[in-house]
Protein backbone atom coordinates (compact mmCIF):
# COMPACT_ATOMS: atom_id res chain seq x y z
CA UNK A 1 0.00 0.00 0.00
CA UNK A 2 2.83 2.39 1.12
CA UNK A 3 3.68 2.97 -2.33
CA UNK A 4 3.35 6.08 -5.42
CA UNK A 5 0.92 5.42 -8.20
CA UNK A 6 0.24 7.47 -11.00
CA UNK A 7 -3.62 6.53 -10.57
CA UNK A 8 -5.98 5.03 -8.14
CA UNK A 9 -9.22 3.83 -8.78
CA UNK A 10 -11.94 3.59 -6.17
CA UNK A 11 -15.16 1.13 -6.89
CA UNK A 12 -14.98 -1.84 -9.54
CA UNK A 13 -18.01 -0.29 -11.87
CA UNK A 14 -17.61 -0.87 -15.38
CA UNK A 15 -16.68 2.93 -16.38
CA UNK A 16 -13.42 2.49 -13.45
CA UNK A 17 -12.48 -0.72 -14.58
CA UNK A 18 -12.52 -0.06 -18.47
CA UNK A 19 -10.89 3.38 -17.51
CA UNK A 20 -8.35 1.59 -15.09
CA UNK A 21 -7.51 -0.78 -17.69
CA UNK A 22 -7.12 2.13 -20.59
CA UNK A 23 -4.83 3.96 -17.87
CA UNK A 24 -2.73 0.49 -17.53
CA UNK A 25 -2.27 -0.12 -20.90
CA UNK A 26 -1.12 3.56 -21.64
CA UNK A 27 1.99 2.61 -19.03
CA UNK A 28 0.71 3.99 -15.89
CA UNK A 29 0.69 3.03 -12.42
CA UNK A 30 -2.79 2.29 -11.11
CA UNK A 31 -3.95 0.75 -8.16
CA UNK A 32 -7.31 -0.59 -8.18
CA UNK A 33 -9.48 -0.80 -4.44
CA UNK A 34 -12.91 -1.05 -3.78
CA UNK A 35 -14.58 -1.60 -0.29
CA UNK A 36 -17.02 -4.58 -1.93
CA UNK A 37 -15.81 -8.06 -2.05
CA UNK A 38 -16.95 -8.45 -5.62
CA UNK A 39 -16.46 -6.44 -8.88
CA UNK A 40 -18.96 -4.58 -10.11
CA UNK A 41 -20.13 -1.94 -8.06
CA UNK A 42 -23.71 -0.44 -8.93
CA UNK A 43 -23.60 -2.41 -12.02
CA UNK A 44 -22.53 -6.30 -10.51
CA UNK A 45 -23.89 -9.67 -11.22
CA UNK A 46 -25.03 -10.92 -8.10
CA UNK A 47 -25.23 -14.82 -7.46
CA UNK A 48 -26.20 -17.14 -5.95
CA UNK A 49 -29.62 -16.26 -5.79
CA UNK A 50 -30.10 -16.40 -1.94
CA UNK A 51 -27.78 -13.19 -2.08
CA UNK A 52 -30.58 -11.53 -4.19
CA UNK A 53 -32.76 -12.24 -1.70
CA UNK A 54 -30.42 -10.97 1.25
CA UNK A 55 -29.64 -7.47 -0.89
CA UNK A 56 -33.42 -7.04 -0.88
CA UNK A 57 -34.24 -7.92 2.34
CA UNK A 58 -36.83 -10.52 0.91
CA UNK A 59 -37.75 -12.81 4.15
CA UNK A 60 -37.34 -16.70 4.01
CA UNK A 61 -34.75 -17.88 1.13
CA UNK A 62 -35.91 -18.73 -2.56
CA UNK A 63 -38.42 -21.00 -3.23
CA UNK A 64 -37.52 -24.75 -4.44
CA UNK A 65 -38.75 -23.82 -8.21
CA UNK A 66 -36.59 -21.25 -8.85
CA UNK A 67 -34.00 -24.33 -8.90
CA UNK A 68 -30.23 -23.78 -8.00
CA UNK A 69 -28.81 -20.72 -6.22
CA UNK A 70 -25.45 -20.94 -8.18
CA UNK A 71 -27.28 -21.11 -11.82
CA UNK A 72 -28.73 -17.17 -10.89
CA UNK A 73 -26.09 -13.85 -12.46
CA UNK A 74 -28.32 -11.30 -11.56
CA UNK A 75 -27.56 -7.89 -12.87
CA UNK A 76 -28.57 -4.77 -10.81
CA UNK A 77 -28.31 -2.51 -14.03
CA UNK A 78 -29.67 -3.67 -17.16
CA UNK A 79 -27.92 -3.20 -20.08
CA UNK A 80 -27.22 -4.34 -23.52
CA UNK A 81 -24.14 -3.76 -25.80
CA UNK A 82 -25.12 -1.98 -29.48
CA UNK A 83 -23.31 -4.51 -31.98
CA UNK A 84 -21.28 -1.91 -33.56
CA UNK A 85 -21.35 0.69 -30.43
CA UNK A 86 -18.78 2.24 -28.59
CA UNK A 87 -18.31 -0.48 -25.56
CA UNK A 88 -17.75 -3.75 -28.47
CA UNK A 89 -15.25 -1.27 -30.08
CA UNK A 90 -13.67 -0.59 -26.86
CA UNK A 91 -13.76 -4.42 -26.12
CA UNK A 92 -12.20 -5.85 -29.67
CA UNK A 93 -9.16 -2.85 -29.28
CA UNK A 94 -8.25 -4.42 -26.25
CA UNK A 95 -9.12 -7.39 -26.62
CA UNK A 96 -11.00 -8.33 -23.56
CA UNK A 97 -13.48 -10.31 -26.20
CA UNK A 98 -10.80 -13.28 -25.28
CA UNK A 99 -12.51 -13.30 -21.83
CA UNK A 100 -16.10 -13.27 -23.00
CA UNK A 101 -18.69 -14.58 -25.05
CA UNK A 102 -21.87 -12.97 -26.33
CA UNK A 103 -25.04 -14.13 -27.68
CA UNK A 104 -27.42 -11.91 -30.01
CA UNK A 105 -30.53 -10.42 -28.38
CA UNK A 106 -33.68 -11.85 -29.98
CA UNK A 107 -35.43 -9.07 -30.59
CA UNK A 108 -36.64 -5.36 -30.00
CA UNK A 109 -40.31 -4.16 -29.58
CA UNK A 110 -41.76 -0.97 -28.93
CA UNK A 111 -45.43 -0.24 -27.47
CA UNK A 112 -47.86 1.19 -29.05
CA UNK A 113 -51.83 1.76 -27.22
CA UNK A 114 -51.38 -1.28 -24.76
CA UNK A 115 -49.77 -3.43 -27.38
CA UNK A 116 -46.20 -4.40 -28.19
CA UNK A 117 -44.75 -4.61 -31.66
CA UNK A 118 -41.14 -5.93 -33.33
CA UNK A 119 -39.53 -2.86 -34.09
CA UNK A 120 -39.10 -2.06 -37.62
CA UNK A 121 -35.50 -1.25 -38.47
CA UNK A 122 -34.80 -2.07 -42.21
CA UNK A 123 -36.50 -1.22 -44.99
CA UNK A 124 -37.87 -4.42 -45.87
CA UNK A 125 -39.14 -4.98 -42.01
CA UNK A 126 -40.71 -1.22 -42.24
CA UNK A 127 -42.92 -2.79 -45.20
CA UNK A 128 -44.84 -5.33 -43.54
CA UNK A 129 -44.77 -4.25 -39.74
CA UNK A 130 -48.12 -3.54 -38.32
CA UNK A 131 -46.82 -0.69 -36.56
CA UNK A 132 -47.84 1.35 -39.78
CA UNK A 133 -50.33 1.91 -42.71
CA UNK A 134 -49.43 1.14 -45.84
CA UNK A 135 -48.86 4.86 -47.09
CA UNK A 136 -46.94 5.50 -44.24
CA UNK A 137 -44.80 2.52 -44.48
CA UNK A 138 -43.66 3.48 -47.94
CA UNK A 139 -42.82 7.70 -46.15
CA UNK A 140 -40.79 5.45 -43.54
CA UNK A 141 -39.01 3.51 -45.94
CA UNK A 142 -37.91 7.00 -48.11
CA UNK A 143 -36.79 8.07 -44.72
CA UNK A 144 -34.49 5.03 -43.78
CA UNK A 145 -33.21 5.48 -46.95
CA UNK A 146 -32.54 8.77 -46.80
CA UNK A 147 -30.42 8.26 -43.06
CA UNK A 148 -28.61 5.11 -44.82
CA UNK A 149 -27.45 7.25 -47.47
CA UNK A 150 -26.78 10.34 -46.02
CA UNK A 151 -23.06 10.95 -45.99
CA UNK A 152 -22.04 14.33 -43.71
CA UNK A 153 -19.33 14.94 -45.86
CA UNK A 154 -21.30 14.99 -48.98
CA UNK A 155 -24.00 17.94 -49.77
CA UNK A 156 -25.55 15.86 -52.23
CA UNK A 157 -26.76 13.36 -50.11
CA UNK A 158 -28.34 15.49 -47.79
CA UNK A 159 -31.62 16.49 -49.81
CA UNK A 160 -32.18 19.81 -49.68
CA UNK A 161 -31.84 19.07 -45.60
CA UNK A 162 -28.60 20.86 -43.35
CA UNK A 163 -27.59 18.69 -41.35
CA UNK A 164 -26.32 21.01 -38.59
CA UNK A 165 -29.16 23.66 -38.39
CA UNK A 166 -32.42 21.98 -39.73
CA UNK A 167 -34.05 20.01 -36.73
CA UNK A 168 -35.36 16.34 -36.70
CA UNK A 169 -38.90 17.55 -36.00
CA UNK A 170 -38.42 19.29 -39.53
CA UNK A 171 -36.75 16.11 -41.35
CA UNK A 172 -40.05 14.31 -39.68
CA UNK A 173 -41.93 16.49 -41.12
CA UNK A 174 -40.56 16.79 -44.50
CA UNK A 175 -40.94 13.25 -44.67
CA UNK A 176 -44.30 13.34 -43.99
CA UNK A 177 -44.26 10.83 -40.59
CA UNK A 178 -46.89 10.53 -38.31
CA UNK A 179 -46.66 10.64 -34.44
CA UNK A 180 -46.59 6.89 -33.64
CA UNK A 181 -43.86 6.89 -36.06
CA UNK A 182 -42.26 9.46 -34.93
CA UNK A 183 -42.37 8.60 -31.15
CA UNK A 184 -40.83 4.76 -32.04
CA UNK A 185 -38.11 6.22 -34.24
CA UNK A 186 -37.03 8.72 -31.90
CA UNK A 187 -36.83 6.35 -28.89
CA UNK A 188 -36.87 2.35 -30.39
CA UNK A 189 -34.03 3.28 -32.99
CA UNK A 190 -32.36 6.33 -31.82
CA UNK A 191 -32.30 5.63 -28.25
CA UNK A 192 -33.79 8.80 -27.07
CA UNK A 193 -35.30 9.12 -23.71
CA UNK A 194 -37.17 12.03 -23.77
CA UNK A 195 -38.90 14.08 -26.68
CA UNK A 196 -35.81 17.17 -26.30
CA UNK A 197 -34.29 15.86 -29.41
CA UNK A 198 -36.35 16.99 -31.72
CA UNK A 199 -35.65 20.92 -31.42
CA UNK A 200 -31.87 19.95 -31.85
CA UNK A 201 -30.10 19.96 -34.93
CA UNK A 202 -30.59 16.34 -36.92
CA UNK A 203 -26.94 15.43 -37.30
CA UNK A 204 -26.79 13.21 -33.72
CA UNK A 205 -30.03 11.76 -34.65
CA UNK A 206 -29.22 10.75 -37.89
CA UNK A 207 -26.04 9.10 -36.31
CA UNK A 208 -27.81 7.46 -33.85
CA UNK A 209 -30.69 5.92 -36.12
CA UNK A 210 -27.81 4.68 -37.92
CA UNK A 211 -25.37 3.07 -35.03
CA UNK A 212 -28.90 1.23 -35.05
CA UNK A 213 -29.12 0.04 -38.55
CA UNK A 214 -25.15 -0.90 -38.61
CA UNK A 215 -25.36 -2.71 -35.45
CA UNK A 216 -28.37 -4.84 -36.34
CA UNK A 217 -26.91 -5.77 -39.42
CA UNK A 218 -24.12 -6.99 -37.79
CA UNK A 219 -26.17 -10.29 -36.64
CA UNK A 220 -29.60 -9.41 -37.87
CA UNK A 221 -32.26 -10.37 -34.96
CA UNK A 222 -31.50 -7.35 -32.38
CA UNK A 223 -28.73 -4.44 -32.70
CA UNK A 224 -28.25 -6.12 -28.95
CA UNK A 225 -25.27 -8.18 -27.92
CA UNK A 226 -25.39 -9.40 -23.81
CA UNK A 227 -22.57 -11.50 -22.32
CA UNK A 228 -22.70 -14.69 -21.16
CA UNK A 229 -22.62 -15.28 -17.46
CA UNK A 230 -24.03 -11.39 -16.81
CA UNK A 231 -22.95 -7.82 -17.25
CA UNK A 232 -20.87 -8.98 -14.31
CA UNK A 233 -18.21 -10.12 -16.55
CA UNK A 234 -17.50 -7.25 -18.18
CA UNK A 235 -15.33 -5.05 -15.03
CA UNK A 236 -13.99 -8.39 -14.68
CA UNK A 237 -12.58 -8.61 -18.00
CA UNK A 238 -11.29 -5.42 -18.02
CA UNK A 239 -10.08 -6.00 -14.45
CA UNK A 240 -7.87 -8.34 -15.88
CA UNK A 241 -6.47 -6.46 -18.54
CA UNK A 242 -5.13 -3.76 -15.99
CA UNK A 243 -3.51 -6.52 -14.32
CA UNK A 244 -1.98 -7.62 -17.15
CA UNK A 245 -0.20 -4.27 -17.29
CA UNK A 246 0.72 -4.29 -13.97
CA UNK A 247 -2.37 -2.78 -12.35
CA UNK A 248 -2.84 -4.32 -8.53
CA UNK A 249 -6.02 -5.13 -7.67
CA UNK A 250 -7.61 -5.14 -3.95
CA UNK A 251 -10.89 -6.10 -2.80
CA UNK A 252 -12.76 -5.64 0.59
CA UNK A 253 -10.58 -2.69 1.49
CA UNK A 254 -12.08 -0.05 3.68
CA UNK A 255 -11.39 4.07 2.26
CA UNK A 256 -10.92 5.80 5.45
CA UNK A 257 -10.16 8.88 3.51
CA UNK A 258 -8.76 10.90 0.35
CA UNK A 259 -5.97 13.09 1.07
CA UNK A 260 -5.66 16.10 -0.05
CA UNK A 261 -3.14 18.76 0.00
CA UNK A 262 -3.32 22.62 -1.32
CA UNK A 263 -7.16 21.30 -2.87
CA UNK A 264 -5.30 18.04 -4.89
CA UNK A 265 -5.09 14.62 -4.27
CA UNK A 266 -2.26 13.01 -3.17
CA UNK A 267 -3.17 10.08 -1.94
CA UNK A 268 -5.80 7.41 -0.39
CA UNK A 269 -6.00 6.24 3.35
CA UNK A 270 -7.02 2.94 4.06
CA UNK A 271 -6.68 0.70 7.07
CA UNK A 272 -3.86 3.12 8.19
CA UNK A 273 -1.49 2.91 5.43
CA UNK A 274 -1.75 5.54 2.92
CA UNK A 275 -1.08 5.01 -1.44
CA UNK A 276 -0.10 8.15 -3.24
CA UNK A 277 -1.23 9.04 -6.31
CA UNK A 278 -1.39 11.73 -8.74
CA UNK A 279 -4.94 11.00 -10.12
CA UNK A 280 -7.89 9.23 -8.19
CA UNK A 281 -11.22 8.40 -10.16
CA UNK A 282 -14.04 6.79 -8.21
CA UNK A 283 -17.33 6.39 -8.24
CA UNK A 284 -19.78 8.70 -6.87
CA UNK A 285 -20.53 6.50 -3.41
CA UNK A 286 -16.61 7.37 -2.26
CA UNK A 287 -16.83 11.31 -2.93
CA UNK A 288 -20.70 12.41 -1.66
CA UNK A 289 -19.24 15.55 -0.96
CA UNK A 290 -18.57 16.46 -4.26
CA UNK A 291 -21.38 14.87 -6.61
CA UNK A 292 -25.32 16.41 -6.61
CA UNK A 293 -28.34 14.58 -7.21
CA UNK A 294 -29.49 14.96 -10.74
CA UNK A 295 -32.38 12.34 -10.48
CA UNK A 296 -33.64 9.45 -9.37
CA UNK A 297 -34.27 6.05 -11.00
CA UNK A 298 -36.64 2.85 -10.35
CA UNK A 299 -35.47 -0.85 -11.63
CA UNK A 300 -37.76 -3.70 -10.81
CA UNK A 301 -36.25 -6.94 -11.37
CA UNK A 302 -38.74 -9.35 -12.13
CA UNK A 303 -38.30 -13.39 -12.08
CA UNK A 304 -40.84 -14.92 -14.85
CA UNK A 305 -41.45 -18.62 -15.46
CA UNK A 306 -42.67 -17.88 -19.11
CA UNK A 307 -41.43 -15.86 -22.68
CA UNK A 308 -43.02 -11.93 -22.57
CA UNK A 309 -46.04 -12.42 -24.55
CA UNK A 310 -46.12 -11.09 -27.96
CA UNK A 311 -42.76 -11.86 -28.40
CA UNK A 312 -42.65 -14.93 -30.27
CA UNK A 313 -41.52 -16.70 -27.35
CA UNK A 314 -38.18 -14.71 -27.59
CA UNK A 315 -35.27 -15.94 -24.75
CA UNK A 316 -34.57 -12.25 -24.99
CA UNK A 317 -35.80 -9.25 -25.83
CA UNK A 318 -35.52 -5.36 -25.69
CA UNK A 319 -38.90 -3.23 -24.93
CA UNK A 320 -39.46 0.35 -24.81
CA UNK A 321 -42.10 2.18 -23.93
CA UNK A 322 -42.22 5.65 -25.44
CA UNK A 323 -43.33 8.78 -22.88
CA UNK A 324 -45.56 9.74 -25.46
CA UNK A 325 -47.64 6.57 -25.00
CA UNK A 326 -47.97 6.78 -21.46
CA UNK A 327 -48.45 10.22 -20.82
CA UNK A 328 -44.83 10.76 -19.09
CA UNK A 329 -41.53 13.14 -20.00
CA UNK A 330 -39.09 9.73 -20.10
CA UNK A 331 -39.55 6.44 -21.43
CA UNK A 332 -39.67 3.19 -19.90
CA UNK A 333 -37.34 0.18 -20.46
CA UNK A 334 -37.68 -3.75 -20.03
CA UNK A 335 -34.95 -5.63 -20.75
CA UNK A 336 -34.92 -9.71 -20.46
CA UNK A 337 -33.04 -12.13 -20.35
CA UNK A 338 -32.76 -16.07 -19.59
CA UNK A 339 -31.70 -19.43 -18.60
CA UNK A 340 -30.12 -19.17 -22.57
CA UNK A 341 -27.75 -16.63 -20.86
CA UNK A 342 -26.66 -18.46 -18.08
CA UNK A 343 -28.41 -16.14 -15.77
CA UNK A 344 -30.94 -18.08 -14.59
CA UNK A 345 -32.71 -21.81 -13.87
CA UNK A 346 -33.76 -24.06 -16.60
CA UNK A 347 -37.01 -22.45 -17.63
CA UNK A 348 -36.31 -19.46 -16.38
CA UNK A 349 -36.37 -15.52 -17.13
CA UNK A 350 -35.21 -12.77 -15.57
CA UNK A 351 -37.01 -9.29 -17.10
CA UNK A 352 -35.79 -6.15 -15.70
CA UNK A 353 -37.85 -2.78 -15.87
CA UNK A 354 -36.34 0.64 -15.35
CA UNK A 355 -37.43 3.76 -15.96
CA UNK A 356 -36.40 7.50 -15.00
CA UNK A 357 -38.59 8.75 -11.56
CA UNK A 358 -41.01 11.96 -12.42
CA UNK A 359 -43.24 11.44 -9.32
CA UNK A 360 -43.74 10.71 -5.80
CA UNK A 361 -44.74 7.20 -6.71
CA UNK A 362 -42.60 5.43 -9.01
CA UNK A 363 -44.48 1.80 -8.48
CA UNK A 364 -47.01 3.01 -10.72
CA UNK A 365 -45.02 4.49 -13.12
CA UNK A 366 -43.31 1.55 -13.99
CA UNK A 367 -46.92 -0.25 -13.78
CA UNK A 368 -47.25 -1.02 -17.88
CA UNK A 369 -44.09 -2.14 -18.07
CA UNK A 370 -44.93 -4.72 -15.50
CA UNK A 371 -48.43 -5.09 -16.88
CA UNK A 372 -46.58 -6.77 -20.02
CA UNK A 373 -44.29 -9.10 -17.46
CA UNK A 374 -47.49 -10.62 -15.79
CA UNK A 375 -47.43 -13.38 -14.55
CA UNK A 376 -44.24 -12.54 -12.40
CA UNK A 377 -43.28 -15.20 -9.49
CA UNK A 378 -40.85 -12.63 -7.57
CA UNK A 379 -40.00 -9.12 -7.95
CA UNK A 380 -37.16 -6.74 -6.44
CA UNK A 381 -37.68 -3.04 -6.23
CA UNK A 382 -35.46 -0.66 -5.89
CA UNK A 383 -35.16 2.88 -6.23
CA UNK A 384 -31.38 4.61 -6.57
CA UNK A 385 -30.48 8.57 -6.52
CA UNK A 386 -28.50 9.55 -9.72
CA UNK A 387 -25.34 11.25 -9.15
CA UNK A 388 -23.27 13.24 -11.14
CA UNK A 389 -19.87 15.59 -10.18
CA UNK A 390 -20.22 18.87 -9.35
CA UNK A 391 -17.04 20.03 -11.22
CA UNK A 392 -14.82 18.67 -14.14
CA UNK A 393 -11.91 17.21 -11.64
CA UNK A 394 -9.55 19.33 -13.37
CA UNK A 395 -8.25 21.16 -10.01
CA UNK A 396 -8.27 18.06 -7.41
CA UNK A 397 -7.11 15.77 -10.26
CA UNK A 398 -10.21 13.37 -8.59
CA UNK A 399 -12.54 12.00 -11.38
CA UNK A 400 -16.12 10.80 -10.72
CA UNK A 401 -17.92 8.83 -13.07
CA UNK A 402 -21.67 9.38 -13.10
CA UNK A 403 -24.31 7.11 -11.86
CA UNK A 404 -25.57 4.50 -14.34
CA UNK A 405 -29.13 5.62 -15.88
CA UNK A 406 -31.92 4.17 -17.01
CA UNK A 407 -31.18 3.60 -20.85
CA UNK A 408 -30.47 -0.03 -22.22
CA UNK A 409 -27.69 0.05 -23.51
CA UNK A 410 -24.14 1.50 -22.88
CA UNK A 411 -23.72 4.19 -25.05
CA UNK A 412 -24.55 7.36 -22.43
CA UNK A 413 -21.55 4.94 -19.72
CA UNK A 414 -19.40 5.33 -22.78
CA UNK A 415 -19.50 9.02 -23.17
CA UNK A 416 -19.29 9.63 -19.34
CA UNK A 417 -15.78 7.36 -20.02
CA UNK A 418 -14.44 9.60 -23.04
CA UNK A 419 -15.22 12.45 -21.13
CA UNK A 420 -13.20 11.20 -18.06
CA UNK A 421 -10.28 10.21 -20.55
CA UNK A 422 -10.31 13.36 -21.75
CA UNK A 423 -10.13 15.55 -18.62
CA UNK A 424 -7.55 13.21 -17.39
CA UNK A 425 -5.26 13.04 -20.05
CA UNK A 426 -5.98 16.63 -21.88
CA UNK A 427 -6.30 15.17 -25.16
CA UNK A 428 -9.11 13.43 -27.15
CA UNK A 429 -10.29 9.59 -25.93
CA UNK A 430 -8.88 7.57 -29.46
CA UNK A 431 -9.61 3.62 -29.50
CA UNK A 432 -6.19 3.19 -31.08
CA UNK A 433 -4.35 4.11 -27.36
CA UNK A 434 -6.64 0.92 -26.04
CA UNK A 435 -4.90 -1.65 -28.37
CA UNK A 436 -2.55 -4.08 -26.58
CA UNK A 437 0.95 -3.81 -26.92
CA UNK A 438 1.90 -6.98 -25.24
CA UNK A 439 1.40 -10.63 -25.52
CA UNK A 440 -1.52 -11.55 -22.85
CA UNK A 441 1.23 -14.20 -21.12
CA UNK A 442 -1.79 -15.20 -18.62
CA UNK A 443 -3.09 -18.42 -19.70
CA UNK A 444 -4.50 -17.20 -23.04
CA UNK A 445 -3.64 -19.66 -25.04
CA UNK A 446 -5.01 -22.42 -22.56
Amino acid sequence: MNEEYDVIVLGTGLTECILSGIMSVNGKKVLHMDRNSYYGGESASITPLEDLYKRFHMPGSPPECMGRGRDWNVDLVPKFLMADGQLVKMLVFTEVTRYLDFKVITGSFVYKAGKIFKVPSTEAEALTSSLMGMFEKRRFKKFLSFVANCQENDPKTWEGIDLKKTTMLEVYKKFDLGQDVIDFTGHALALYRTDEYLQQPCLVTIQRIRLYSESLARYGKSPYLYPLYGLGELPQGFARLSAIYGGTYMLNKPIEELVIECGKIVGVKSEGEIARCKQLICDPSYVTNRVTKVGQVIRVICILSHPIKNTNDADSCQIIIPQNQVNRKSDIYVCMISYAHNVAAQGKYIAIASTTVETNDPEKEIRPALELLEPIDQKFVSVNDMYAPTDLGTESQIFISRTYDPTTHFETTCDDIKDIYKRMTGSEFDFEEMKRKKVDIYGDNQ
